[in-house]
């Protein structure tokens, strides 16, 4: 994994922990629902957003590789893969 894509990621991830914990205690404490899933909306999208960091780095670096030595098929088939998963 290419190190500034890592360090990326390791950061968000460590905001989205911050922020479920936050989301915990809004649960514990019944604060306001709408504001409870205001936040837990929040941190799917941080959780978005470091799978396209993955995938950038995905892309960039193990797709170039497979194709670049022959294996255009998988390259092509875990692409596909990706692009269905990220429409769910």
């Amino acid at each position: 994994m290419r190190q500034d894509i890592k360090n990326k990621a390791n950061r968000r991830l460590k905001i989205i922990e911050g922020q479920i914990r936050g989301l915990q205690t809004m649960v514990e404490d019944e604060k306001y629902c709408i504001d409870i899933i205001t936040q837990a909306s929040a941190i799917k999208e941080a959780l978005s957003g470091v799978e396209d960091l993955i995938l950038e780095n995905h892309l960039g670096t193990h797709i170039v590789e497979q194709i670049k030595s022959g294996k255009v098929d998988q390259a092509t088939k875990e692409i596909l893969k990706v692009y269905g998963l990220k429409r769910k």
